[in-house]
């Protein structure tokens, strides 16, 4: 597949997998809706099943620029969408000071658009050789006014910038959002969306999946990792285990040329899907035989 072009939902999921990605044929019905529709898309999920990576996988297809709008509790527009370099706008000022521009021409040399710095949001609409995929990261961790300032955005794909203007989007950017579920998204931004939830995957998707990214591994020990990540999920943890966690435990297990997964190297590489000292007594409370044999 090259190009622009995702000719049907069956090559959509045919070449993800080329990538090492197993799309089921709901989110690639989802994805190629996107596209074909030109409506943004939110995916929301657990952590770790694959949300960002959809972006990922859409930008390579497609064979355009993914730009990441990384969001958290803060976020502002100098960070999202642009600011002004004042560094060089000082330096600026001072080479002019010898010279007879006035004010106004000085301020219009200053605020051009060699001093501007493009943040995501810009730089989504500025493209203009094709189309970028704008990853919207984990938009439930930014605040709620941020929220209301990236659906006039999604609205009309456009930025005013009061010393130059309204900039409109001559590409408009494919939008993906992802949330974790942190906080509960405006119905606004869920109505301006087509929505997606991407659960924990069966076994035999998980299997599929370990297999994509690490043609490698042996069949018994893929089945081995995943079904001790399937035992993790059922337990009350802090932060559950995803499949980020199922392929970094297979590729260490790869990588120390462990050929089965017990007791002993559990607790070598219990690291790999476990991240918090709470979480780690629980699982050593229930017991690695318990988990393995489950």
């Amino acid at each position: 597949m090259s190009g622009k072009q995702i000719p049907s939902i069956d090559a959509l999921i045919e070449n993800s997998r080329t990538l090492g990605y197993v799309m089921d044929r709901s989110l690639a019905t989802a994805i190629y809706l996107l596209v074909q529709l030109g409506k943004p898309l939110l995916i929301e999920g657990h952590a770790g099943v694959g949300k960002t990576e959809a972006a990922k996988v859409l930008a390579s297809l497609l064979g355009t620029e993914l730009i990441r709008l990384q969001c958290y509790e803060g976020l502002d527009v100098n960070s999202a969408v642009y600011e002004w370099n004042y560094q060089k706008q000082l330096l600026a000022i001072k080479i002019h000071e010898r010279t007879n521009q006035t004010v106004p021409e000085l301020e219009a040399h200053i605020f051009g658009r060699d001093f501007l710095l493009q943040r995501p949001l810009l730089k989504s609409v500025t493209s203009e050789d094709a189309s970028p995929v704008l990853l919207v990261d984990e938009i439930d961790r930014a605040d709620e006014a941020f929220e209301a300032f990236l659906l006039e955005v999604l609205g009309e794909f456009q930025i005013s910038i009061p010393e130059l203007g309204t900039i409109k989007a001559k590409r408009t950017p494919y939008v993906i959002l992802t949330s974790n579920g942190a906080r509960e998204l405006s119905d606004a931004l869920k109505r301006r969306c087509l929505y997606h939830w991407i659960d924990y995957p069966s076994f035999e998707k998980e299997m599929a999946i370990v297999h994509a990214r690490l043609p490698g591994i042996g069949q018994g020990l893929g089945a081995q990792v995943v079904r001790f990540l399937h035992s993790l999920r059922k337990l009350n943890l802090s932060k559950i285990p995803g499949v980020a966690e199922t392929l970094d435990l297979s590729a260490a297990l790869a990588l120390l040329e462990k050929t089965s997964l017990d007791k002993e190297t559990v607790d070598q590489t219990i690291g790999c899907v476990i991240k918090s000292a709470d979480d780690m007594a629980k699982v050593r409370e229930e017991g690695f035989e318990k988990l393995l044999a489950s």
